[in-house]
């Protein structure tokens, strides 16, 4: 990145942020893989964004949003242009109370998932338990319309508000996120800066129960203790990705570093020193083995993004 470009981003920021040039996102990304990013941007402010983006836009520079980086894979010659992390926006507010005990809420994209389960658990606001065990933030969440089998964003989200690549300001209704399984209508140039959730009135003791028994599910079939990225394939229509790749006799398969986790074969892990290139070695051979086997190519859940090294 030129001198200028960088001095540009600093004004940009007018002090309301923090920026780092020449980042490892292997920083920044549960699979602790990832090469450089010419610069790392956390905006202090919404406006401080919208300059930011404006910024980039007219300097020719491309600008895009990162949540926890929990369903990211990030290539080993890294990314060109600027990375934005929203981790300095991370309320959530209850804007409304009804008589009924129901709610609307208000969480900022930088809020991970555990935070917003948390607060809603607290005031007693049922609608998010599908959270429980859910890594990233609000604004990856919204991305990718996070879920687990107990619903997902999709089912309580009223609007998304978003910053474009000029730095405007866009606020979408449900209906024109186009929220599907694991994706959304959303650009992904895009960057979410909140989205207002509308939330039943539930009590504690049953949202807490129904939380437990999804952590405990996911904890006794998920791998643990090695860096991964979650699921990485979406499941077909009336299967489960993990079953297909496991018929395969593909739990335990390596490339490099990179492993089928012998504890879930949907998920694929860092089992130590993997790179970007021996990840994506290994989703090819997966991916192989299925069709052959069933006729079914499996669709990433996961983003690449990036270059080659």
């Amino acid at each position: 990145m030129r001198d200028e470009d960088k001095q540009a981003i600093v004004d940009a920021l007018a002090g309301d942020g923090e920026v780092t040039f020449d980042e490892p996102m292997a920083r920044h990304t549960t699979l602790r893989i990832g090469g450089p990013v010419d610069a790392w941007v956390a905006p202090g402010s919404v406006a401080a964004l919208e300059r930011l983006r404006a910024a980039c836009h007219a300097r020719g520079l491309v600008s895009r949003g990162f949540g926890s980086g929990s369903n990211l894979l990030v290539r080993d010659g890294g990314i060109r242009g600027v990375a934005i992390t929203l981790r300095k926006l991370g309320n959530v507010t209850i804007e409304k109370r009804d008589a009924d005990g129901s709610a609307v809420v208000w969480l900022d994209a930088g809020a991970s998932t555990g935070k917003v389960l948390s607060f809603c658990t607290r005031e007693s606001l049922g609608g998010v338990e599908f959270l429980g065990g859910v890594p990233g933030t609000v604004g990856g969440g919204m991305i990718m319309n996070a879920g687990t089998y107990l619903g997902e964003f999709k089912d309580v989200t009223t609007e998304v508000h978003a910053v474009d690549e000029r730095g405007e300001a866009v606020v979408r209704d449900n209906a024109a996120c186009g929220f599907r399984y694991r994706h959304s209508d959303i650009p992904p140039l895009d960057v979410v800066t909140g989205a207002r959730l509308r939330l039943p009135s539930r009590p504690r003791e049953e949202i807490d129960k129904v939380v437990r028994e999804l952590r405990d599910r996911r904890k006794a079939r998920e791998p643990h203790g090695v860096p991964n990225a979650g699921s990485i394939f979406k499941n077909p229509p009336n299967e489960f990705a993990g079953r297909l790749i496991e018929q395969c006799g593909l739990k335990g398969r390596r490339v490099g570093g990179a492993e089928v986790s012998p504890a879930h074969a949907n998920w694929l892990v860092n089992a130590g020193g993997a790179t970007a290139k021996d990840f994506l070695e290994l989703v090819e051979i997966v991916r192989a083995a299925v069709v052959e086997r069933f006729a079914i190519r499996l669709e990433l859940e996961v983003k690449v993004v990036g270059e080659d090294a």
